[in-house]
């Protein structure tokens, strides 16, 4: 590498460590699943720093379609507890309506 010096680059790659791992899950309002990773860790300077290569593919969470309120409004407008209402507004794909109006029949 043109510039690099070589001495820093190897002290560098003393300081990288290989994780095995069959799987990376990454969470936020996407998950994002990365299948066969090759992990790699690098500390430099008390800074652990990840690099993650693998087949990685996107899904969303079901949680994500709704809010905390969005639950408190159904269980305050249904009389139902916590639990049936994320299953129902998971099942109803976070409509509230068609998921107060269920719980209600």
């Amino acid at each position: 590498m043109p510039g690099m010096d070589m001495k820093k680059l190897q002290k560098m790659m003393k300081n990288v460590e290989d994780i095995p791992a069959e799987r990376v899950i990454i969470e936020g309002p996407k998950r994002i699943i990365i299948e066969n990773p090759k992990i790699m860790k690098l500390n430099v300077m008390g800074q652990e720093t990840f690099q993650i290569i693998g087949e990685a593919h996107e899904e969303e969470l079901k949680e994500s379609l709704f809010t905390d309120e969005d639950v408190h409004l159904v269980m305050e407008q249904t009389g139902k507890n916590e639990d049936e209402v994320k299953e129902a507004l998971i099942k109803n794909e976070g409509d509230i309506a068609k998921t107060i109006l269920e719980l209600k029949s």
